[in-house]
């Protein structure tokens, strides 16, 4: 009895998460944009031996055999890997990424150079190691970790004329493990950047 159960619910939350989709993106969404739901993506691509393919082969064929514009061919593909357990959470064909963001109480300028100065930076973020690769002010910054491995892109967006929002993708990690370790310490830093930059 209890067996039972254990799988009625399994095959319920199977279910659910068909409908509401492996990706940020929901069954609506992909069906207006691609023409099918995910769950028809799924048989399509199961059928043309999708779970043997690597990211590229599958959104090649994507784009090739199926006609899907060039971003949702990603899309459709993480989707499939995730549903199909090839992906993890934060893996990306070059590794692993993070994202965490933070909105404060100053305009996108500020916020950025905050950012783009060391003395500035050394505040709330006491890293010595970082090369700055880019950086288009009040916009944007690219920025070699201090490992020498991993890589940051940092945007800055404004949100009225007092307040900006600063968007921190890390990218190139080596696993998931780092992954949520430095999902861990940029909520904590950004936290800690807020709190110095408004006092």
């Amino acid at each position: 009895m209890a067996a039972k159960a254990a799988k009625a619910a399994k095959a319920a939350k199977a279910a659910k998460a068909a409908k509401a989709g492996p990706s940020p993106v929901g069954n609506e969404a992909v069906k207006k944009s691609t023409g099918k739901t995910w769950a028809r993506w799924f048989a399509i691509l199961d059928r043309a031996g999708a779970r043997k393919m690597n990211h590229a082969a599958i959104a090649r064929y994507l784009s090739d055999e199926q006609s899907v514009p060039d971003w949702w061919c990603q899309m459709v593909t993480v989707g499939y890997e995730r549903a199909r357990g090839l992906r993890r959470l934060h893996q990306r064909p070059d590794g692993y990424s993070i994202s965490v963001s933070r909105t404060v109480g100053m305009p996108a300028a500020k916020l950025f150079d905050a950012w783009s100065d060391a003395r500035a930076r050394a505040r709330w973020l006491p890293q010595p190691k970082l090369t700055i690769r880019k950086a288009t002010r009040p916009k944007s910054l690219r920025i070699t970790w201090s490992d020498r491995q991993s890589s940051l892109e940092v945007n800055f967006y404004a949100r009225g004329a007092a307040k900006a929002q600063v968007s921190v993708q890390h990218s190139k990690l080596a696993d998931a493990k780092a992954a949520a370790k430095m999902k861990g310490f940029w909520s904590k830093t950004l936290d800690r950047m807020r709190e110095r930059l408004e006092r």
